[in-house]
């Protein structure tokens, strides 16, 4: 690849992360471009990329990452479909962006964290994007200043207006809880050695059957402890903040008082309403920084390792879900392609 060119991405799955991803390449960043999506349905395909120039439409992954043009992929598509998507990629040996969860389970995950390593270089960056947020970077940034002493414990919260219709209880963990996993590993530096979920009686405002909400703790090998609050029907925003607690004080994110106004008596702001307000900034830097090492001939951020450990927390939390109790976490040794 001529690093001077754009980098040709192709974006596999074009619902609404791969779309939002479509246009933030054509649109919001520099240095790379569109040139093919692929998706099982073809219509769709081909209705996203009759919307960018010189993209052609796919239905077959393997057809679109075997073009002269495709220099690197995004997987945006189900989890399930990812394992096949990324295999294909080393084949390839091109480089990949692929949205959370690397794969629904620590089987297929470390099938794939291994066939990364027999590539014997890094090929893939997991989307856990709130790495790339503002205010979880600069939490990040405290946290490893050492200025408020070892972390105890992080509070988290993690509160969507409704969930899909779709949606099961074990996908809370599975789905959302995900995202707090990676942020604790993150944030503290520790891997999570075991999971219990406590259940409390479900919101009317939950569908019926829904275990919405649980309250979730995670045990690190660090000896912090970190909690999840995950309500899904909350029904009045969508809101994700964290709390550390340290030995020398505390550091909040997310209150969301960017903008508070005073006005007719009343004072008070505007609470996001679903994930793609709240980390709109986050989702552009990740792209953005990607693409930027995928040119130099890079990969950073979250590896195919952090993926294989979240699958394999949320195994562990969706296990204490159903049985109640404490499951402990059962990670393989950390391969030197990842430490």
């Amino acid at each position: 690849m001529n690093r001077r060119e754009p980098l040709g991405v192709a974006v596999i799955g074009t619902g609404r992360m791969g779309a939002d991803h479509v246009r933030r390449i054509d649109r919001v960043i520099s240095g790379a471009r569109v040139t093919a999506v692929v998706d099982v349905d073809a219509e769709r395909a081909r209705a996203v990329a009759a919307g960018v120039d010189g993209c052609t439409a796919h239905t077959d992954p393997a057809a679109a990452m075997a073009a002269a043009d495709v220099d690197a992929v995004i997987v945006a598509s189900p989890g399930p479909a990812h394992e096949a998507a990324l295999l294909a990629a080393f084949e390839h040996d091109l480089p990949v962006l692929c949205e959370k969860p690397l794969t629904p389970d620590a089987a297929s995950a470390l099938r794939v964290m291994e066939a990364e390593q027999a590539l014997g270089h890094r090929r893939v960056q997991v989307g856990f994007m709130r790495r790339y947020d503002t205010e979880y970077v600069a939490l990040k940034a405290l946290l490893d200043s050492g200025r408020l002493g070892r972390p105890l414990m992080l509070h988290n919260r993690h509160r969507n207006v409704a969930s899909p219709p779709f949606f099961t209880s074990a996908m809370l963990i599975s789905d959302s809880v995900a995202h707090e996993v990676d942020a604790t590993r993150w944030l503290l530096g520790h891997e999570i050695t075991a999971v219990t979920v406590l259940r409390p009686t479900p919101s009317a405002g939950a569908p019926e059957g829904l275990r919405d909400p649980q309250f979730v703790v995670l045990e690190t090998d660090g000896g912090a402890l970190s909690d999840v609050e995950i309500f899904v029907n909350c029904q009045f925003g969508y809101q994700v903040q964290a709390e550390a607690v340290c030995e020398r004080g505390t550091a909040r994110i997310g209150d969301g008082h960017a903008l508070v106004t005073h006005m007719a008596g009343r004072w008070g702001g505007t609470i996001a309403q679903d994930w793609t307000d709240r980390f709109a900034q986050a989702y552009d830097d990740e792209i953005r920084a990607w693409v930027d090492t995928t040119r130099r001939g890079e990969v950073t951020g979250p590896s195919t390792w952090d993926g294989y450990a979240a699958a394999a927390v949320c195994e562990a939390g969706v296990r204490a879900l159903e049985d109640g109790g404490r499951v402990a976490v059962d990670l393989v040794e950390k391969p030197p392609l990842y430490r």
